[in-house]
């Protein structure tokens, strides 16, 4: 399927993952997208898009550490953990810690920890989305989840900047440090600076590429879709000739001699990516095949 690739997207604040990325499959003309990873309507930065055939590849990219620079509001807590939700929680009495203790107080949540994700979020509970349930009164009663926090530095009283896995709620971690320090708090601005090994210095905003397409339509954007085996540089490369390309390309197994490494490739042939194929006992088997014709 032509049109397929991937789009370094630097999100702006106000729209939802869904809705950046469905405005860059317009401007591509994709038939249909997906995103790595998610980020709140609320939040901006890093969103890697994408678009047709490319959307066969995302659970093969690294999942590397993500950082978020954050900003928080002291002694508010609201429903949504951010400034979009309704005021739930004042604490009154909010006293200020220096910066070096609250350094000290961040430092105890370096390595794994349970976090308890906020309710308006997108995780499944009993089949639902818990935001749906929580915007219904009810509580998704959601469960605790072990994240794991490689770095987390106070810039000043009000904005950190944080390392850590994916699932992690940047939210529930402003919230949980809030509690540490014997308060609340809500974040006031979330901007994701790296995902899955890419910095926001690769990205480009959403207003410069709708600019470029008005101005120039689709010739003007081309350069920003990045290639389908993008970002798969970590898995090992097996090249097929040609008519052991038409037949991986069909789903058929493939034995060989020559297949002596276990593990997964990706799989080329006559220079062109044609999928993801996992190699046993000499046997590789198709995971995923791609089709840009």
């Amino acid at each position: 399927m032509k049109n397929s690739g991937f789009v370094l997207l630097d999100k702006p604040s106000g729209i939802s993952s869904r809705m950046a990325g469905n405005k860059i499959a317009r401007m591509f003309d994709a038939k249909k997208f997906g995103h790595i990873g998610t980020l709140d309507p609320m939040a901006s930065g890093i969103l890697i898009i994408a678009l047709n055939e490319a959307t066969k590849i995302i659970p093969y990219f690294p999942n590397d550490y993500k950082e978020y620079i954050f900003s928080i509001k002291w002694g508010v807590e609201t429903e949504t953990l951010d400034m979009t939700g309704k005021i739930i929680k004042q604490d009154d009495n909010l006293k200020f810690l220096s910066d070096k203790i609250l350094q000290q107080v961040c430092n105890e949540f370096i390595g794994s920890y349970n976090q308890v994700p906020p309710n308006f979020s997108a995780i499944h509970i009993d089949g639902q989305r818990a935001y749906k349930m929580a915007i219904s009164g009810k509580n998704p009663n959601i469960p605790p989840r072990l994240v794991h926090i490689y770095d987390l530095t106070v810039i000043n009283s009000f904005s950190f900047i944080v390392k850590c896995s994916s699932g992690t709620y940047v939210r529930s971690l402003a919230r949980d440090i809030a509690e540490k320090c014997g308060t609340i708090a809500s974040c006031t601005s979330i901007r994701r600076t790296e995902t899955n090994g890419f910095n926001i210095k690769n990205t480009r905003t959403l207003d410069f590429l709708e600019n470029l397409f008005n101005n120039g339509g689709r010739a003007a954007i081309n350069e920003y879709l990045q290639r389908i085996d993008f970002g798969l540089g970590d898995i090992p490369v097996l090249n097929l000739n040609i008519n052991d390309a038409v037949l991986f390309k069909h789903g058929v197994f493939l034995t060989r001699a020559t297949f002596v490494k276990n593990g997964l490739f990706r799989v080329y042939s006559d220079n062109g990516f044609i999928g993801i194929g996992i190699v046993q006992n000499s046997v590789l088997k198709p995971k995923r095949i791609i089709n840009v014709d």
